[in-house]
């Protein structure tokens, strides 16, 4: 029987730290620890920290695992070297195939996506690329220059390699039918800037620039089972590689290589396992010390996670793995204008003030999201600039979801309205955004690779649409499917604008924007 404890009950050490370990703790273990805080208690909260920390090294690019800043600071610099950009095809007929079938359809999804997942990341380790992130069923791939300049080539061997992995994902026999999984890549070269933000609650990394645009824009202006690449990337391979021209921007890569010639490796980057606590004395106030170790290590990899999916991966720490899920959440897309493209032309005072902007932006839309009860999963990249993903209800409906994320998104306006100008090569930036939203079933899960590189996402056709509102709208304008609209209108002031034709629907789509009240 557990005897009554206080605060005093703890290890000094641990007494000090109970604030930072409440997150990074599940609530079981938290509470154990604090009413019963013997030796064999300690033991497990180090080996849960230690797992923590494992779990979200997996969660980072390599460049933030390996050398993460102190939760809250800022910092960023230039990089050289190539982007990869790729868009999955034929996920969604998929997903809509398996929604019906709940739980059991969840996880026959969540396994074929991450054989996807798996089978391409271990491709961009093979050849070098360092994986920044998962965008949906898309990805983000850099390869840093080496000392003679074969980024470039390397990223499109790695292309053409994850383009002959797709073989096996073509004619999939499920028991609704059977699915083809394709993909689309494209490449892009050049000079970008790499910036930590945010607060110490929450951390985001962005690359910002126009070299992050036309990388994405070589991703859109290829085709399906192809790899694209853009005419710097053309430039630099010269006769390496035999080109097929697009238009004057792009050109799809003409794959003539035997196996042999391609090979499946090229010179790597290991992703290094990050450096464990080692546990060497395990009294009570050895104990103690390592899991003040622990913390010191894992707080500044959980700032990059929003709040609820921290919570989760915690409580499913020892599980290692996330349940799919099939909810149906209000999807968000912010396209933050002006900020991104602006670093290219500002000097390195500039570019400081610009990197705090975006911070400073990026703290206050995470506090009107999260102030709601949505989650903002990160900042993704679109030809157009940074957008930051938003939902509400994909962890825990709401019936006023799709009021909360109207209120927000109107809010965000105000937010991006309000930001006081800084400047690129002595001018005034002019710092706008648009938005679209959307509702609907998605496949929330953790996918990737189990045990290597791996997120929390959602994907699915509101994601989809939501980015392609986002798009259509102009600068200051938001963007609603009708979905969203009956949910709002009662509540929020509404305009029809007719129908919109969106890429990857078969019909025009009624679409609505949102007014001030």
């Amino acid at each position: 029987m557990l005897s009554p404890s206080s605060p005093d009950s703890l290890p000094k050490p641990l007494v000090d730290l109970e604030q930072r370990m409440r997150p990074l703790l599940p609530a079981s273990l938290y509470a154990a620890l604090w009413v019963d805080p013997t030796a064999d208690t300690l033991m497990q909260v180090f080996q849960h920290l230690r797992t923590m920390q494992q779990v979200l090294h997996d969660y980072m690019p390599r460049q933030v695992s390996e050398a993460p800043p102190l939760p809250g600071e800022l910092r960023h610099g230039w990089q050289e070297g190539t982007l990869l950009f790729t868009d999955l095809a034929g996920f969604t007929p998929l997903l809509e195939a398996n929604a019906d079938a709940g739980s059991e359809g969840a996880a026959a999804l969540l396994t074929l996506i991450n054989q996807y997942f798996s089978s391409m990341i271990e491709i961009i380790s093979k050849s070098g690329g360092d994986l920044l992130e998962f965008t949906g069923d898309a990805m983000l791939v850099q390869f840093l220059p080496g000392r003679d300049g074969s980024d470039a080539a390397q990223a499109v061997r790695a292309g053409l390699r994850m383009q002959r992995a797709m073989t096996q994902f073509t004619a999939l026999d499920m028991p609704q039918g059977q699915f083809s999984l394709e993909m689309r890549v494209g490449i892009h070269s050049g000079r970008f800037l790499t910036a930590d933000i945010g607060t110490p609650e929450r951390m985001g990394r962005v690359l910002l620039g126009k070299t992050v645009q036309q990388a994405k824009r070589a991703e859109s202006a290829s085709a399906v089972g192809r790899v694209c690449v853009s005419r710097e990337v053309g430039d630099r391979l010269g006769q390496e590689f035999p080109l097929q021209p697009l238009d004057a921007q792009h050109s799809l890569v003409i794959d003539q290589l035997s196996p042999e010639e391609l090979g499946e490796y090229d010179i790597t980057l290991p992703r290094r396992r990050m450096a464990s606590s080692m546990l060497m004395d395990r009294s009570i106030p050895g104990l103690s010390e390592e899991i003040q170790k622990s913390v010191g290590l894992v707080e500044p990899l959980a700032s990059y996670l929003p709040a609820p999916i921290l919570n989760l991966l915690v409580e499913c720490a020892a599980q290692r793995q996330i349940p799919p899920a099939f909810p149906t959440p209000t999807v968000v897309f912010v396209n933050l204008m002006g900020l991104p493209e602006a670093v290219d032309l500002a000097s390195p005072d500039e570019v400081d003030l610009l990197v705090r902007r975006y911070s400073q932006a990026f703290a206050l839309i995470h506090a009107s999201v999260r102030s709601r009860g949505g989650i903002l999963q990160k900042v993704t990249y679109h030809s157009l600039g940074s957008d930051m993903l938003v939902y509400f209800g994909a962890l825990g409906s709401h019936p006023e979801d799709a009021l909360r994320a109207a209120d927000m998104a109107l809010e965000v306006r105000q937010i991006v309205h309000q930001l006081a100008p800084p400047r690129s090569a002595g001018q005034p930036v002019d710092i706008a955004c648009r938005i679209g939203l959307d509702q609907g079933p998605v496949f929330a899960a953790e996918i990737g690779s189990p045990r290597a590189r791996r997120e929390f996402n959602i994907l699915g056709d509101p994601v989809n649409t939501a980015a392609r509102l986002m798009t259509l709208a102009s600068s200051g304008q938001i963007l609603l499917t009708e979905s969203v609209y009956r949910a709002i209108a009662p509540h929020y002031p509404c305009t029809p604008i007719g129908d919109l034709f969106l890429k990857g629907k078969t019909t025009p789509q009624p679409t609505f924007e949102l007014e001030s009240p």
